[in-house]
């Protein structure tokens, strides 16, 4: 795992920015939707997609049980998608620790729904090819995630 900076916008095209608000579950799962049906009519594989509407459903999630709202940003360069979730929230004091299998802060009444078991950043860094945090405690984190998509799975993309 890495933490730096985020790679800069201006080499992604992006294709799905959205707002996601604290605990908006009757919400949580669009931005990962619309990512995913974009990059379908994109001509991407359904591997590349199945991995990068895991990954965004789960930042997007993390954004709606963590923080007090954020966004989902996709972009795409080549054969290769960016996602990159910011959230305005109590950031993350001990990474490590965050990225533990199992390990959650979620509040009682959101794992009382179900939610927060803590496999969040253990499934999307599972599903990237890059997985980067960069997180101050009382400023917020930013996730950005690259997802490539294999050389002989490319079919008709603009």
């Amino acid at each position: 795992m890495s933490i730096k900076k985020e790679p800069p916008k201006e080499n992604y095209t992006t294709i799905v920015k959205i707002p996601i608000e604290k605990e908006d579950f009757v919400h949580a799962g669009e931005a990962s939707s619309q990512i995913k049906q974009r990059l379908l009519k994109l001509g991407y594989s359904p591997q590349a997609i199945r991995r990068v509407a895991i990954a965004s459903f789960e930042a997007e999630l993390n954004i709606v049980i963590h923080s007090v709202g954020g966004e989902i940003e996709a972009g795409i360069r080549s054969q290769t998608v960016q996602i990159i979730a910011r959230d305005k929230g109590p950031g993350i004091a001990d990474i490590p620790q965050a990225m533990t299998k199992g390990f959650s802060t979620a509040p009682p009444h959101i794992q009382q729904m179900g939610f927060g078991a803590g496999m969040g950043l253990p499934n999307m860094e599972h599903c990237c090819d890059e997985f980067t945090i960069e997180s101050q405690p009382g400023k917020g984190t930013i996730v950005t995630m690259i997802i490539r998509e294999a050389q002989d799975q490319v079919s008709n993309k603009a």
